[in-house]
């Protein structure tokens, strides 16, 4: 976990494949703790194609059932189908905008918000931001994309920075960045 923080999370991401990634991760954490999911990480990129979404999306029925005997990955058939689905709906946005970055990265402006939290308990499970992505996303036909999983992909993936600011990696991201500091009401 701390090599995680250290160094992937609140990192801005903009490779296509890399969001497909915990896309789908922050989707199968859904109920378990991100640790569980840390642990099965290698498993997923191997039984998810090393999260190439083309070839996600192309996955069989039959492919799905040999995915969920797999003891590497969350056997839970909604989630394991949620992921050829959103592989689907993946690529629709892909041809859309281009890219799933630059859809993805309109959610923000195009720059990360920058959170100044003083201690965790002050981080929201979701914002206005994740919940229009999350409501984006369903109407695309994604799955497992609520709005808390949402915020947890955009944290994840550097679309906001939400290192408290006594953290080593709050100052390394959030220069020039969009300041946020008033979570939505739940």
């Amino acid at each position: 976990m701390i090599a995680y923080h250290d160094a992937e999370w609140g990192v801005p991401v903009h490779h296509d494949r890399i969001h497909f990634e915990f896309l789908t991760l922050e989707g199968a954490q859904a109920g378990l703790s991100w640790e569980t999911i840390l642990k099965k990480r290698d498993s997923y990129r191997e039984a998810f194609a090393n999260f190439d979404p083309a070839r996600v999306s192309r996955f069989t029925p039959a492919r799905v059932e040999r995915l969920l005997a797999n003891p590497g990955i969350v056997r839970n058939r909604l989630k394991v189908a949620s992921t050829v689905q959103n592989a689907k709906a993946f690529r629709a946005v892909q041809k859309e905008f281009g890219t799933f970055d630059s859809y993805v990265w309109g959610f923000v402006g195009g720059t990360a918000r920058v959170g100044r939290w003083g201690q965790l308990k002050e981080i929201p499970p979701r914002t206005a931001a994740s919940d229009a992505l999350s409501k984006d996303l369903q109407r695309r036909g994604f799955k497992f994309v609520g709005s808390t999983i949402c915020y947890a992909f955009m944290q994840a993936v550097g679309l906001v920075n939400d290192h408290t600011v006594d953290c080593f990696r709050f100052s390394t991201a959030a220069d020039g960045n969009l300041e946020f500091s008033v979570p939505i009401s739940r």
